[in-house]
Parts: structure tokens; C-alpha cells; sequence
């Protein structure tokens, strides 16, 4: 089946109508009907970068301290970006534009670096050292793989459980 072959008509179902669109959000996530992420990832980023600048007083602030700041970025930016990552596909341009946009974000959350009297910013060795490799996409990955363990612990648990089985299938039917 070919996508010219495909039928771009509007679907109906007895009185109701269902529209055919390009692409929804659900659960905050948006789906396109390319399945390509990459609109996915600017928007994420981009909501990132508006959570940076809303909480910039605290970043910008001299009282506050690196490791604070670190695991604010760690606690409210990070969970932002890499929300339902879990089923993203990391192809290279994608890692990419995420590793840009952590850099970004600490590269001003640790400043510049005085070497020989002349200040510089830091190098991207430098920011893998401070936050010891603990980067977003290895963050994703860690999430992904705690997601696979959840998936094959349900799945075993309704295999060992008949029980548990036939209530859902009868909760399913009773709906």
C-alpha cells in the first residue's frame, strides 16, 4: 500500500464525524501522521527554554549555589524537555539538538572558566565532568530502559496472575 493509495476522507461513524488532521496533541505529547518527533523536540525544547527564563531570578542569583541550581535544572527543566521520551527514536540530529540545548543551560548555570588570567567558557569535556556524564540523553535512556522493566514486570505479573487476568477482561467487558 502506497500513501497515494491511501484514503484521505473524514471518517463516519453512525451521526458522528471524525475529522482527518495532520497532527494532535494528546496527553501533551504530539503525534503527526509522518511519525517524526522532530516538532515534538522543538516544542519540548522550547518549553524548557520558557521554564530557564521564568526561573532566571533563581539562576542568575549569586546567593543561590551551582548544586542548587544544578538540581533545579535537574528537578523542573530536564522533566520538562524529556517528557514521554521513553518512546522517542534518538537518531543523531535528535541527540544533537538535546545535548545543544543542556549545554546552553549549563554553560550559564556554571559560567565562564579563568584560565592564565583570560576567562573562557567551558568546554564540553568540562560540563561532562561537573555533572559526571549525567546528561540528558543518558538520562533518557536510563528512563527507557526503567519503562522496559516496568512493561516485562506487568507483563510476567498478568501471566503468573490468571485471576488478575479475567478481572480485567471482565472490567473491560463491563465497560
Amino acid at each position: 500500500m502506497h500513501k497515494k493509495d491511501i484514503r484521505t476522507e473524514n471518517l463516519k461513524i453512525n451521526t458522528l464525524h471524525i475529522e482527518l488532521v495532520q497532527q494532535y496533541k494528546y496527553v501533551g505529547s504530539k503525534t503527526n501522521d509522518s511519525n517524526s518527533i522532530e516538532e515534538e523536540i522543538k516544542g519540548r525544547i522550547a518549553l524548557g527554554m520558557k521554564a530557564y527564563h521564568e526561573n532566571q531570578k533563581f539562576f542568575k542569583s549569586r546567593l543561590v549555589t551551582k548544586y542548587s541550581k544544578l538540581k533545579l535544572y535537574r528537578t523542573v527543566i530536564r522533566p520538562i524537555v524529556t517528557y514521554a521520551s521513553e518512546t522517542w527514536v534518538l537518531k543523531e540530529t535528535v541527540i544533537e539538538k538535546l545535548l545543544v540545548f543542556e549545554r546552553k543551560i549549563l554553560r550559564r548555570i556554571f559560567g565562564p572558566t579563568k584560565e592564565n588570567q583570560i576567562w573562557r567558557i567551558k568546554t564540553d569535556e568540562g560540563l561532562d565532568k561537573l555533572i559526571k556524564c549525567k546528561n540528558m540523553v543518558n538520562y533518557i535512556k536510563a528512563q527507557r530502559l526503567s519503562w522496559f522493566g516496568h512493561v516485562v514486570r506487568t507483563t510476567v505479573f498478568l501471566k503468573m496472575n490468571p485471576l488478575v487476568l479475567k478481572v480485567i477482561v471482565k472490567i473491560k467487558i463491563l465497560l
